[in-house]
This record gives C-alpha cells, sequence and structure tokens, in this order.
C-alpha cells in the first residue's frame, strides 16, 4: 500500500515535517526550554522594576534593554555570522547571555540590584541574543536540507518562542510571587545549559571556501550595499520597523496593563502573557495556510487591522477574562505578521549574505519595538495606559496605507548560487589586492530592441552592484548606435572573484535576458583591466616583466596566486 500524493506532500512539506531532522529537533527543543528562561527573566526583570520604581518610563525600559542590542549590533552580528562557524559564534553568543544572566542573580541574590544596574544587566544579555540571533537564524537551512521545508522550520522556531511565551510568564509569575525574583533569574541561568549541550552536539559541515573571508569592515560594507540594492528586502524591513513602533506597546506596556489596569499581580501579569503567547503558537500553526490564501500585502494589512482592534479592547477592558481573550487575538496576529517578514527575508537573501539580511531585519524590527517601547512608556507617563494603548491601536488600524507606496513584494522560493565560475584567463601577474579592477562588456543590440534592452539593463545594474560592483554604467556608441557598453568596478582582483561566484541562479538568468538581446556573429566581448598603471606594471625600467607563470615557478592561477605572498619583481 503506498501513499498518496496528497499524503506525500503533507509530510514533506507539513509543519511538523522538519522535526524528522535530528539536529533541527535536538537545538529546537533546546531552544524551547532557553526560551522559557528567557521569559522567565522577562517576567522577573519587568516586575522587579516596578518594585523599584513607579516610573513608567523605567518599566518600558526593561524591554527596551533586551532589543536594543539587536538594533545597534546586529549588522556586525550578521558579518560575523557569514563570515565564520555560525554554531561557534552561536555558542560565545550564549556565553555573553549566561554572564549576563549570571551577574543578574548574584546582585538580585545579594540585595544590590538598582534600576539602572538591572537596565545594564539586561543590556548584556540582550547583547549577547543579538550576537546569536543572525547566526542562529542563518543556520536553520543547514539543520533542515529540504528547501521546501524552509518555511516551517522557520514558523517552528516562532512556535518555540510562543509555546514558552505561553507558559514561561505564568512560570515566572508563579516563581516571583513565591520565590521572588532571585529565583527566577537563576531559573534562567539554568535554562542556558540545554542549548549549549544541544549546539555541542551539532556536527556541522561546512564547506571551505577557496577564498578566503572578508574582513569585518569590508563584510558589513558588503552586506549594507548587498541590502541598499534590494528593493524587496528594504521594502520588508521598512514595513517591520513601522509596525515593531506602531504595535511595541502591546508587550512594553503589559505589566502595567496587569498593575493599573486590571489591579493584579505579578501572577496576573504571567498570565496575561500566556495568553498573548498562547495566540502567538495559534498564529505559527496556521502561517502556512495563510500564506497560501493570501498575498504578502493582503496577509500584512489583515494583522494590522486585527492588531488594532485587539489593543483597543485590551485598553478598554477591565475584566481579566475579556483582556486576556483580546490578547490571545494580538498574539495570534502579532505572531503572524513577524513571520510573514521573516520568511519575506530568508527566501530573498543568498545563503552568502543571509546572516546580514537577518540581521538588517532583526535590527529593523527589534529596533522599531525598542524605539517605540521608550516612546509609548514616555506617552503613558503623559496620559495613561489606556491613551497610550489606544493610540498605538489607531496607528495599527492607519499603517496598511504605507502598501499603497511600499507594498510587500512578492516572495517565491530562494534563489540559490549555482557552481562557481572558472577563473578568467590571466596573463598578468596579480595578487589579491591588486585593483580597481574595470570591468567592460560590450552588446550589439537592434535598434528596435533598444527600449527593451535598456530596461532589463537597469535590473542587471542592482545585480551587479548588490554582489560588489560599483561605479556600474550604461552607454551607447554615437557614431554606431546598435553597440552598446556596460562598465563596471571592483575593488581589488579577490573582490572580483568573490562577485562572480555570488550570483544566484536568478541573477544568471537576469544576465542571460540581456545576453540574448545581443545580435551579430561574434560573441558579447569582455575586457578586465587593472585601472591603475602601476598595477600592471614595474616602476623601474630595468626590471624584466614576466608572466603570471614564470614568476617563481607560479602557476598561472588566480586561485593558486591567491594563496601565495603577493608577487614581487625579480632582478
Amino acid at each position: 500500500m503506498t501513499d498518496s500524493p496528497k499524503a506525500k506532500t503533507r509530510s514533506a512539506d507539513g509543519i511538523t515535517a522538519p522535526l524528522r531532522h535530528a539536529t533541527f529537533r535536538r537545538i529546537w527543543l533546546a531552544s524551547l526550554l532557553s526560551n522559557v528562561g528567557i521569559l522567565i527573566q522577562g517576567v522577573g526583570a519587568a516586575w522587579a522594576m516596578t518594585q523599584m520604581t513607579s516610573s513608567a518610563d523605567e518599566v518600558a525600559l526593561v524591554q527596551t534593554a533586551l532589543l536594543l542590542p539587536v538594533m545597534l549590533i546586529s549588522m556586525p552580528a550578521g558579518a560575523i555570522a557569514d563570515m565564520y562557524d555560525r554554531r561557534i559564534v552561536a555558542l560565545v553568543s550564549l556565553g555573553l547571555a549566561l554572564a549576563g544572566a549570571t551577574g543578574l542573580t548574584v546582585v538580585a541574590w545579594l540585595g544590590l540590584a538598582t534600576p539602572n544596574l538591572l537596565l545594564m544587566l539586561c543590556l548584556v544579555v540582550g547583547s549577547g541574543m543579538a550576537l546569536m540571533g543572525p547566526a542562529w537564524q542563518s543556520s536553520v537551512s543547514e539543520q533542515v536540507p529540504l528547501e521546501a521545508q524552509l518555511p516551517a522550520a522557520i514558523a517552528l522556531n516562532g512556535i518555540s518562542y510562543n509555546i514558552a511565551r505561553s507558559v514561561g510568564p505564568a512560570i515566572g509569575g508563579v516563581v516571583v510571587a513565591t520565590a521572588g525574583a532571585v529565583a527566577a533569574f537563576a531559573l534562567n541561568t539554568l535554562l542556558y545549559v540545554p542549548l549549549i549541550i544541544a549546539l555541542l552536539l551539532w556536527k556541522r559541515i561546512s564547506a571551505p571556501s577557496r577564498l578566503p573571508p572578508e574582513r569585518l569592515s569590508r563584510a558589513m560594507v558588503s552586506g549594507v550595499r548587498y541590502i541598499s540594492n534590494s528593493p524587496s528586502i528594504k521594502i520588508v524591513l521598512a514595513r517591520s520597523l513601522v509596525t515593531g513602533i506602531f504595535g511595541g506597546a502591546i508587550t512594553a506596556l503589559m505589566p502595567l496593563v496587569a498593575r493599573d489596569l486590571l489591579h493584579g499581580d505579578a501572577q496576573t501579569y504571567g498570565i496575561m502573557l500566556g495568553a498573548f503567547g498562547l495566540g502567538a503558537v495559534v498564529g505559527a500553526l496556521n502561517i502556512t495556510e495563510l500564506r497560501k490564501r493570501l498575498s504578502g500585502e493582503a496577509a500584512i494589512r489583515a494583522c494590522a487591522l486585527s492588531m488594532g482592534a485587539a489593543m483597543a479592547a485590551v485598553a478598554l477592558s477591565r475584566e481579566p477574562v475579556l483582556t486576556a481573550a483580546a490578547l490571545v487575538l494580538a498574539g495570534a496576529v502579532w505572531m503572524m505578521v513577524w513571520a510573514v517578514f521573516n520568511i519575506g527575508v530568508q527566501l530573498s537573501a543568498p545563503r552568502w549574505v543571509a546572516g546580514r539580511s537577518l540581521a538588517a531585519y532583526q535590527a529593523a524590527s527589534s529596533g522599531g519595538i525598542a524605539v517605540g517601547s521608550w516612546g509609548w512608556g514616555r506617552l503613558t507617563d503623559a496620559a495613561g495606559v489606556e491613551t497610550a494603548l489606544l493610540v498605538s491601536a489607531g496607528l495599527m488600524v492607519a499603517s496598511p496605507l504605507i502598501g499603497r507606496w511600499l507594498p510587500m513584494p512578492r516572495i517565491g522560493a530562494r534563489g540559490e548560487e549555482p557552481e562557481p565560475l572558472a577563473d578568467p584567463e590571466v596573463r598578468l601577474a596579480l595578487t589579491g589586492r591588486s585593483g580597481p579592477l574595470v570591468v567592460e562588456i560590450e552588446y550589439r543590440v537592434a535598434q528596435e530592441n533598444a527600449r527593451a534592452f535598456h530596461s532589463v539593463m537597469q535590473d542587471v545594474q542592482l545585480s551587479r552592484q548588490r554582489n560588489g560592483a560599483y561605479g556600474w554604467s550604461i552607454a551607447r556608441d554615437i557614431a554606431d548606435p546598435e553597440l552598446w557598453t556596460e562598465r563596471f568596478h571592483c575593488p581589488t582582483w579577490l573582490d572580483y572573484l568573490r562577485w562572480r561566484n555570488r550570483s544566484t541562479r536568478s541573477e544568471r538568468t537576469l544576465e542571460q535576458r540581456a545576453i540574448h538581446f545581443h545580435v551579430g556573429p561574434a560573441p558579447i566581448r569582455v575586457r578586465r583591466m587593472l585601472e591603475r598603471p602601476f598595477g600592471s606594471v614595474y616602476s623601474n625600467d630595468d626590471t624584466t616583466e614576466y608572466a603570471a607563470g614564470e614568476m617563481r615557478g607560479e602557476i598561472a592561477s588566480p586561485a593558486k596566486a591567491l594563496r601565495s605572498r603577493p608577487l614581487r619583481p625579480i632582478k
């Protein structure tokens, strides 16, 4: 008896399919425990702050301290994730977060906690998690080998956090109410251990690159350049920033909702957070169905309107049951909107820049929530919790209007990198630092196709620039209108080799579209030149110039030359 095609599809693409992979399952379960601990700590820190101060501003700053590092260090964290072993990066990051959590436990146990010290240690924990985020998320595709299961794996990571959100705050509320904030901090410290063990057991296999890694500063510049030339990623980042600012009030002001609107205690706060987390789990379980039924823009619009209605209900309710029901709805749509953004970024970025793209997304989303939390705290001090939540609800309802100018892009499957290209022929002695390199490509295009060719080349420009080229231009010969010359630069020979091997299949298909406009018996002509004269000739007229393969017995291979020391003239 064989399975039906539909059953096979559910088996391959269902929400639980990634859990069939042992590495993903082990890390996922450990991360669930870690997320429970983080949320228990969050309850303890927020409630400890309400006991030390009556300022809503300082209470909201607890969330800002945990999330602001994501905005500040996300791009270096993303570059590090792309440059080095992501498992090692995650372990170091967890060590930093563990140090902050341990410090928080010690100062609370000794009775030395102050609002400023509490915020500082929360900042350390947030910094560790910010450094871990890009490495963690960009490694999901390595733990789940099937591309079709990647959206389900992303959703499962969201489910992990939100299962923890549904039980962690309630546990945290009970722990804080019965044993105090110190116990909450100590429990969080212990729950980091399973994730550290799971990462140590992960035997990550990575194919070494034949090219050396970029320096950190250059890697950050490459990430910014890629994102700035990727319209789809820029739109997702802008929309996530706005959503974080407008909607961050619901999580930032939750302690004050429990204390001031419901007149409850730490346990009430934990139950409200648990309701929000329960809704988030429901939302994560339905994200696949949402993506099937609605386009990205329609999904974001529906979630924003539902979020606004739920926040208004929380603001106006004084009954815990009604507030909890509204928070279930808010949690569901909150999870859905962030899942749509996250999947959009992960499926738009190739593997070589995945960490930096996710880092930019985390910076935009967490930065928006962090800045918004501070603003909502200030507004609450001035006008009260109810007014702040109603203003936030109104902004969420109005936020879909942004889609008129920045509509969510259509997201398909990620365009993975094809096989690396062979190195071009070189007869000049080059090192990795030789440059700048100038590339000129000549096309012959029939005059009736000029407009269509020029339109395609605008997309080619973005492709060249996001992979490392600069100074791009396209020119048409005034004496020979069929002759077009594309010209761009790469900083060094090594950067040019990286550029050649960064294009995805979709980008190479785009290049082929441009080449198809070429007419004539001869193929397109490509010239690669060193722009600086002293980069290609010797300054001493008495020095004999050798070809690359003749100097010191080196083979005329760019890859071989890159592994050698810079070549020098032999007298």
